[in-house]
């Protein structure tokens, strides 16, 4: 039996029924069930009850299947009578009265919950008055729908569902399957309930109908969707078990479901399909639409056509992996729908099975594109996306070095004593002065002691520093100088700052060996600063420093080493110059480490140990913070937060730690706030914020950022489509070097899709993208080069990109790989691989295990309800009562 019932009635005109008069006075007398002492609750029930049981079953036949009467049979006693024949005659009480009486019943019974006087409730807040609600429904002249939908108290109890508000929260947040189930639009649906809690079955009394009096009906698939829609909340937190199943989290079906089905659907994704059969029907389906006019959609297709797709789509599942996917998710869905449903649905061959009806579709694009001879560019899905994820080190230049204050805001202040202890013996005053301090808390800002950041005071101390020859200073000015903190931007003094400070460094240094200076002339020639960059200087000076056992510079050097500047690339080298500095406290080397031993690179892969060292770092860039607030460790501490790297995710945190770095000018951190907005990713979706943050790091030249934006323009979806804008940021992005922006120009050019087509200006961006090492910029030149569109054929050209990109694990290029040598259109040869990754996306996409925690609507449809909303004076912000599991 199922757990959850609908009963569907409705009412219709005044009409009454004259041989049910005595059964609606008994509904108007009683108080709710009729009255058993708990003594002789359970005796067996009473002629009269067997009686009165008999009559409305024949009255009622679908009573037999309710909760009530299934417990009747189970333990005739008077109590279980008493419940069958109170929830039947409640459940039928339309089809003796009129709709002003029901209304007045579901809303003043005995054993409603009450909001005020009564217990009508509707979407919103705004109090019913029961006489007005009663007459606009009085005065209704269509038809007027009155579902009944019961639960088990053990389950209203343990899901929350045992209260007025859960049940108002929960039927509010579907009233958009309640307008899908019964025809009706959404601007023209009106619904009322109440909650009745009865002691053995809870339910809600339910009355909806359209303003429009011609519109809305209620067919048997139309219940089955209604139930789905309310089972898969109302049991939402058991249901994840069966849902989890697919993702190997839980093993609680079939034997033979038991493979995980995202496995699966991952093996579909990644893997060709050759099939003859289907390359023979979709070449003649693709012939057929050349003179097909009219619509090319199955639903428009002639009978004829329509059965060659059938003949694709049951073709394709023949395949083992498909025919075993769609296997585990019949199975699955049958446990779901055995909630709602005594018989689940039976399994259709996939051509005729709805829920994977746009597979249909897929295949009739597919035969188009061939048709008109179209270059498909194959891709998954991320290559394309708008928000890819900056590397963890971006905001650092250049990569593996800390940032520039990392040697100066650690606990011990070890620099001040390098500085002293080698000073005190010199004629040199000390350069950590106490002017130098003070402008480095001007600098950072310092809450302990009440000094707010002021980068203008800390310029002016920096100056005075400066003029005393101070290098340390000299530096400072020169960041200054280059990113426009207390003063002007201005490249050419910025050069001239560094120099002079390299010089007095290198002065230092050669009056006296010193691991301080050596690590600081070093960094230097290594970032470029007031020098020209030299990597071979930068590791000969730091590799004396490190000689000296000082961390910041075993640091730097092992970056040397991992990226192979100025010295051969040595991963186990590089690995254990990481960990000396990691053991003398440094978290940057810590969480270098703790890369290396995730990632097993110049070691054996440790995940427990990787995560010690990730958690030593996090730990060490907190203290750092709160001594020097830093964006960048601000930043980094932000994208640990929202990896979940060394510590709990936490979202929320690490907007935090964003916000405090971009409002200071870090775009990276600009970025992942625009990209956090933009995404929803734990907090709410938000456009105008994620513009605003996106805009922010663009202004900074953020690549990412202008990439974002670029394809947010280009789309259209979230924002006004602006082409303009779309090609200018894309191409502000692909100059910086952003393979993504050019693999995205790339593509519009050679498509001539929003831009006049250009083969020689689209070959040039894909090449760029591809020489960065894109695959899919890689597989697009294979494609082009071999089948000699747009460019002319070079099949050893196109053999070298497609082997680049099969080296990254592009199945496409590794495909043609595989069949160079065969003579059918390369479009046609993949077709049967593209709908098997079309079909592990509608599989996953359309199981249930996509479900929780909330059902999901596509883009276009959120789009829809957002502009419905708005037209309905809701603010763009606005968010309405979630439905939450108690």
């Amino acid at each position: 039996m199922a757990r959850l019932v609908i009963k569907n009635g409705y009412l219709k005109g005044r009409k009454a029924t004259s041989h049910l008069n005595h059964l609606v006075k008994y509904i108007a007398t009683r108080d709710g069930v009729e009255k058993v002492s708990n003594a002789k609750a359970l005796w067996n029930s009473t002629k009269k009850q067997q009686s009165l049981i008999t009559q409305i079953i024949r009255e009622f036949p679908d009573s037999k299947e309710s909760l009530e009467y299934e417990d009747y049979l189970a333990e005739p006693n008077r109590e279980n009578a008493s419940e069958f024949i109170s929830i039947t005659l409640e459940q039928h009480i339309e089809q003796v009265g009129d709709k002003e009486k029901y209304l007045d019943y579901i809303a003043n019974r005995p054993r409603v919950e009450k909001f005020d006087t009564h217990g009508l409730f509707t979407v919103g807040e705004q109090p019913l008055i029961l006489s007005q609600v009663a007459k606009e429904i009085a005065e209704h002249s269509g038809n007027v729908w009155t579902p009944i939908i019961s639960l088990r108290r053990e389950d209203a109890e343990k899901f929350g569902f045992d209260n007025a508000q859960s049940w108002k929260a929960l039927i509010s947040s579907k009233a958009m399957e309640l307008t899908e189930s019964l025809k009706i639009h959404p601007d023209n649906l009106k619904w009322y309930a109440a909650f009745h809690n009865e002691s053995h079955h809870p339910h809600v009394h339910m009355i909806c109908y359209s303003t429009n009096p011609n519109e809305g009906y209620l067919t048997k698939p139309g219940i089955r969707k209604m139930k789905s829609a309310l089972a898969t909340e109302i049991f939402r937190q058991e249901l994840i078990p069966l849902y989890g199943e697919k993702t190997q989290k839980r093993d609680d079906l079939t034997k033979e479901a038991r493979i995980a089905l995202r496995k699966l659907l991952i093996q579909m994704q990644s893997d060709t399909l050759r099939s003859e059969k289907i390359e023979e029907l979709i070449t003649y389906l693709a012939e057929c639409l050349k003179h097909t006019t009219g619509k090319k959609q199955y639903g428009y297709l002639k009978a004829e056509l329509k059965n060659v797709v059938d003949e694709i789509v049951d073709e394709l599942a023949k395949d083992e992996r498909v025919a075993k996917a769609y296997t585990l998710w019949q199975k699955a869905k049958g446990q779901i729908e055995s909630i709602y449903t005594e018989t689940p649905s039976q399994q259709l061959p996939l051509s005729k099975c709805s829920d994977f009806k746009s597979i249909r579709n897929m295949v009739i694009k597919e035969a188009m594109e061939i048709s008109q001879g179209e270059f498909i560019f194959d891709e998954s899905e991320t290559a394309d996306s708008i928000i890819p994820a900056p590397p963890a080190d971006s905001s650092m230049l250049p990569g593996y070095f800390p940032p520039e204050n990392a040697d100066d805001i650690q606990d011990e202040l070890e620099p001040q004593k390098e500085a002293g202890r080698h000073h005190g013996k010199s004629r040199t005053p000390s350069w950590w002065s106490e002017n130098y301090k003070q402008a480095k808390q001007f600098f950072y800002g310092n809450e302990d002691a009440g000094i707010s950041q002021d980068f203008e005071k800390a310029y002016s101390l920096l100056l005075l520093e400066a003029e005393r020859n101070n290098p340390l200073a000299m530096y400072d000015l020169g960041r200054m100088n280059a990113d426009g903190l207390g003063c002007s931007e201005d490249a050419d003094k910025s050069h001239q700052r560094y120099e002079k400070a390299l010089t007095v460094f290198h002065a230092a240094e050669s009056e006296k060996p010193w691991k301080y200076a050596q690590y600081r002339i070093g960094k230097m020639y290594a970032a470029g600063l007031g020098t020209e960059q030299n990597y071979m200087k930068a590791a000969q000076w730091l590799t004396q420093s490190a000689s000296e056992k000082y961390k910041y510079a075993e640091y730097s050097l092992a970056g040397l080493y991992y990226m192979g500047n100025g010295v051969e690339q040595d991963y186990q080298t590089a690995f254990e110059l990481y960990l000396r500095s990691a053991k003398q406290g440094f978290p940057y080397a810590s969480f270098k480490v703790g890369k290396m031993f995730r990632d097993g690179i110049g070691c054996d892969k440790n995940e427990t140990k990787a995560e010690k060292y990730f958690t030593n770092a996090f730990h060490g860039f907190t203290s750092l913070e709160k001594q020097s607030h830093d964006d960048k460790l601000q930043y980094r501490l932000g994208w640990m937060l929202l990896n979940g790297i060394g510590t709990e995710k936490d979202i929320l945190q690490a907007r935090s730690y964003f916000e405090k770095a971009a409002l200071v000018g870090n775009s990276f951190a600009a970025y992942q706030l625009g990209k956090l907005y933009l995404g929803g990713e734990g907090i709410l979706k938000d456009i105008p914020e994620a513009l605003r943050w996106l805009n922010l790091s663009a202004k900074q030249k953020n690549q990412f950022a202008e990439y974002a934006l670029g394809c947010l323009y280009l789309r259209g979806e979230d924002v006004t489509k602006d082409v303009a804008k779309a090609i200018s940021y894309l191409k502000s992005a692909a100059i910086k070097g952003n393979e993504l922006a050019e693999y995205r120009l790339g593509k519009l050019y050679l498509t001539g899709e929003d831009v006049p087509k250009n083969v020689e200006i689209a070959l040039q961006y894909l090449t760029a993208s591809a020489n960065q090492g894109n695959q899919y910029a890689q597989y697009t030149l294979g494609k082009l080069y071999l089948m000699g569109k747009n460019v002319l054929k070079d099949k050893e050209e196109a053999v070298k990109w497609f082997i680049l990109s099969a080296a990254q694990g592009n199945i496409y290029a590794q495909f043609f790989l595989d069949h160079i040598d065969e003579f059918k259109e390369p479009s046609v040869m993949l077709a049967a691989t593209r709908l098997l990754h079309h079909m592990s996306r509608i599989i996953g996409d359309t199981a249930p295990a996509r479900m929780p925690p909330n059902q999901r609507a596509d883009r276009k449809l959120l789009q829809k309800i957002r502009a419905k909303k708005q037209a309905q004076g809701h603010k763009q912000d606005d968010h309405e009562q979630s439905m939450h599991t108690l």
